[in-house]
């Protein structure tokens, strides 16, 4: 290869970033099982893209259901050393209509239409000298990204990733996170198992996580900082043995709502009306009017829109109703509201005249462009 030759490859490799304040659509460009019920979509973007966020944030799709579409935030799996591709890693639910439709229907070759990626759940916002990541399921995702970025990067801190499974079969990255442990001295790997699988009996650490089992595998935790993420009574467990231990609640970090679960907003059709008792109905509410839909809904001071429009049988974008993803962000064109939120929107944005429907509580009559 000639001088010429290698500036025209490094060239090709300067391509534009992607926005992640704008939808636009990723491409489905490889499907691969982790293990019988959960699967990994890679995707990069339609025109040469470059990603940039940190390791276990999320990004939201917008999945066209049978019904209608429905977004949904996932976490990403990959990491941002890699930039031209991210992937999502997901579980089947049974009965779940988005985790089931991307196993059945999305294939190589199909977009969807992304946004983000957003999130303040990353090691990359707290540096410390020794970690300690604790997943159960598919909670494993974010902390997977920030396991492979500081592979990549050659992190010098110390991280003991503690995951556990129902079964060997259910391990997600078992044979990855065995090769970034013997690839790092400064990475271990552990797994617990509550059984065996039918093809394999386990010889590893049994049973759930107890204090006394995190004593055994990381004695020296009191001293770590600790990102956990997996289904809600996997995190209340953590929380709990932590406390129990006096752990100091300053080192820890918790994933804020379960990506692995299905969706509020996948079930909210099957929600029944608001009763004449429902704080919407009553007479002393504010009108929220919904332009593109033209709807109209009565919402009570101390209620969220979001809640108000799902009482009244309306199906809305939402994720983790808490503020979080920015699934339900919408423009607002008139009208006030209250709105604490925890990071799902940028300033800018709000000066825009958007707002998150979870958690915006009007003041007045409000108009919605939705």
């Amino acid at each position: 290869m000639t001088a010429l030759d290698s500036k025209d490859a490094l060239a090709s490799l300067r391509v534009p970033y992607w926005d992640p304040e704008t939808e636009e659509e990723l491409v489905c460009r490889a499907v691969r099982d982790e293990t019988a019920d959960v699967r990994s979509f890679t995707f990069s973007a339609r025109a040469s893209r470059r990603f940039t966020y940190l390791p276990g944030q999320f990004i939201t799709f917008e999945i066209p259901l049978d019904g209608g579409t429905v977004q949904r935030s996932y976490t990403i799996a990959s990491t941002p050393t890699r930039p031209h591709s991210l992937t999502i890693t997901v579980k089947r639910v049974p009965g779940g209509p988005v985790s089931n439709w991307l196993h059945d229907r999305l294939r190589p070759g199909m977009a969807l239409r992304a946004s983000g990626p957003l999130g303040s759940f990353s090691a990359a916002l707290h540096p410390a000298r020794k970690y300690l990541f604790l997943s159960a399921g598919s909670g494993i995702t974010p902390l997977m990204s920030m396991a492979r970025a500081h592979f990549d990067l050659g992190d010098p801190a110390d991280i003991l990733f503690v995951h556990s499974a129902r079964s060997p079969a259910d391990l997600i990255f078992r044979a990855e996170l065995a090769e970034l442990a013997r690839g790092r001295g400064s990475f271990r790997s552990i797994a617990f198992c509550e059984a065996d699988s039918p093809g394999e009996s386990w010889n590893g650490l049994r049973g759930r996580l107890s204090l006394p089992a995190l004593r055994l595998v990381a004695p020296d935790f009191l001293e770590r900082t600790v990102f956990t993420c997996g289904p809600a009574p996997y995190m209340a467990a953590v929380r709990a043995i932590l406390d129990e231990a006096g752990f100091d609640r300053a080192r820890y970090h918790e994933e804020s709502f379960d990506f692995g679960a299905e969706s509020v907003a996948e079930t909210v059709a099957a929600e029944p009306p608001a009763t004449a008792s429902a704080p919407e109905a009553e007479a002393t509410g504010y009108t929220i009017t919904f332009t593109k839909s033209q709807r109209s809904v009565t919402c009570g001071p101390e209620t969220t829109i979001l809640d108000a429009a799902r009482r009244a049988g309306m199906r809305l974008p939402s994720s983790c109703a808490k503020g979080v993803c920015g699934t339900c962000k919408s423009r607002k064109t008139e009208g006030s509201v209250a709105m604490p939120q925890a990071g799902g929107i940028r300033q800018r944005e709000i000066d825009q005249g958007m707002i998150l429907l979870c958690c915006a509580k009007p003041t007045s009559d409000v108009t919605i462009e939705r």
